[in-house]
């Protein structure tokens, strides 16, 4: 029998909402998978993101903010939460280092010690630090708590401590199969990667409570034959019809703006010139709607 030579780890990244746990994976995987914004609550359901570097695959699970969820979707997204952690090598809880430690990161750690889960400590945004020696008094309260196998303070934004905590993971890959193929990013589909791009930009441009929602449809994906050329048409849906008219903005000026934006990253992620197009329509409630979140890929 053929020796098997390469290696494999299901590694989740879980954590309260808006810590950064999506950063970390983009700064991991090398390129943009998950979208990022200064809002909570950012990642509706889990993004796969895979790394392979040589022999060794790491399989990253980067998991919705846990919180206490308000309607369906709520519901959903803190389910993704205890779906992420469900058969995985290692989890890595990121917190921040400059906020205690939360309710949310207390029943992290007591689901790490009822599933016998080993866990790796990643604090970010040490560059809110004013007093650097607060960092020791935090990783204090936190190994208090747990056993972590590793703590490695960083910064997803300049990319500081990333490789630290990628040296410590590898260390859980064990001899296995890759499960994905080596050229992979991730397991999402095109369609669902698109309109987490163009959802992204809706989030960074309007404020309050107006971006949780929003829900994106990809109506039509597909490369024109004999042209370098991807046709996207993309449905904004909003859950009140004063909020289409803020999405929209005074003579389409908001929507333009999100179009240019989201085209940008389309094309640098899918290497083709994309023809973009964008509607918006109003679906009353549909958060607290279980079949709009299957219709909007969130189950």
């Amino acid at each position: 029998m053929e020796k098997q030579n390469t290696t494999c780890a299901f590694i989740a990244l879980v954590g309260r909402p808006n810590v950064g746990k999506s950063s970390i994976l983009n700064r991991l995987i090398g390129q943009k998978i998950a979208i990022v914004s200064d809002k909570p609550q950012t990642t509706r359901t889990k993004i796969t993101g895979i790394l392979t570097k040589g022999e060794m695959q790491l399989v990253f699970i980067d998991t919705p903010g846990l919180h206490k969820p308000r309607n369906a979707l709520g519901e959903h997204m803190v389910k993704a939460v205890g779906d992420g952690m469900a058969d995985v090598d290692c989890c890595v809880l990121v917190v921040e280092a400059h906020t205690p430690v939360a309710a949310a990161e207390l029943e992290l750690i007591e689901r790490f010690k009822k599933r016998k889960l080993k866990a790796v400590l990643a604090i970010n945004k040490i560059d809110l630090l004013k007093d650097k020696s607060a960092l020791l008094a935090r990783i204090a309260d936190y190994t208090a708590l747990f056993d972590f196998e590793a703590v490695v303070p960083l910064c997803a934004k300049t990319g500081d401590g990333v490789e630290t905590l990628f040296d410590e993971l590898k260390k859980f890959a064990v001899p296995s199969v890759h499960y994905f193929d080596d050229g992979s990013l991730t397991d999402q589909p095109e369609r669902v990667l698109a309109a987490e791009i163009i959802r992204e930009k809706l989030l960074r441009l309007l404020d309050k409570e107006i971006p949780h929602g929003l829900a994106v449809s990809i109506e039509r994906f597909k490369e024109r034959e004999n042209a370098d050329i991807l046709d996207i048409e993309a449905v904004i849906y909003c859950e009140r019809q004063s909020h289409k008219g803020i999405v929209i903005g005074k003579n389409g000026a908001m929507l333009k703006k999100a179009g240019q934006l989201a085209r940008a990253d389309l094309e640098a992620f899918f290497e083709i010139k994309i023809n973009l197009k964008l509607w918006v329509k109003v679906k009353e409630n549909w958060r607290v709607r279980q079949g709009s979140i299957h219709d909007f890929g969130l189950d």
